[in-house]
């Protein structure tokens, strides 16, 4: 009898485990060639139970697609004498260079901002390890600017709705890449939530490299600076001595 409970608590517990996630995106790979243009990844995926059935219960979805990190140094302009001089800067440890993302719901309406907080649920929420002493509301100024600056570049972004659940089983989310994102490796973490609770989350990684000519002088920037370095002084000079004796010619 004792074994017979214990079998029975045993497949209750397993009843009562949280679901996982399967998740995908549409390419693993973004080559950035010569005229690229820009891209868009479609990230998918399901939801399960442990057993490896639909999860069958109400959920909602928040994609983050997060960008190699970087320090960055933020100046503030100051207009002085009729000029724009630098005057204030902040310096930040972490800062992603690509932010993107996307939920089926607002977040506001799927956790609280704690919540959001911690696992980065927007663009308020993006966490840049600010180094120094600093006031918090010149932090916060600050931080405010470079999102702000980011998200004219399409470089941060936030799509409250973006994505689409189908049976409550599958879901999707068309996030687009523009031009000018940094190459490396890219994260895609896809978090179900229910109960404003984050119940099961995944991740998966794009890369985005330079292929061609433009990874050629990538590597040899890279690997003979100084040669690269003379090479671009030598070409400005020669362009601009031709570019003169052109002119005095015509």
């Amino acid at each position: 009898m004792r074994v017979l409970l214990l079998l029975l608590f045993a497949f209750a517990l397993m009843g009562q485990r949280d679901p996982i996630l399967v998740p995908e995106v549409s390419q693993h790979e973004v080559q950035v060639r010569q005229g690229f243009t820009g891209t868009e990844l479609l990230l998918f995926g399901a939801v399960l139970d442990p057993q490896g059935r639909a999860a069958g219960s109400d959920y909602n979805i928040v994609v983050v697609l997060k960008g190699p990190s970087q320090p960055v140094r933020l100046r503030e302009k100051e207009r002085f004498a009729g000029v724009w001089i630098n005057a204030a800067s902040s310096d930040f440890r972490s800062v992603p260079s690509y932010f993107a993302v996307a939920s089926s719901r607002p977040i506001s309406e799927i956790v609280d901002e704690k919540t959001a907080a911690i696992y980065e649920f927007g663009t308020d929420y993006i966490q840049l390890s600010p180094s120094g002493a600093i006031d918090p509301d010149e932090q916060a100024r600050f931080k405010n600017g470079l999102v702000d600056l980011k998200t004219r570049q399409q470089l941060y972004k936030q799509d409250f709705g973006g994505v689409q659940i189908s049976e409550q089983v599958l879901y999707q989310a068309r996030i687009t890449l523009p031009s000018n994102v940094t190459t490396g490796t890219y994260t895609a973490e896809t978090f179900a939530v229910r109960g404003g609770r984050v119940i099961a989350s995944a991740m998966t990684e794009v890369e985005v490299q330079k292929v061609g000519f433009e990874r050629k002088v990538e590597e040899y920037s890279q690997d003979l600076a100084l040669l690269y370095g003379l090479l671009a002084v030598f070409l400005s000079v020669g362009m601009g001595w031709a570019a003169g004796r052109l002119f005095a010619l015509i």
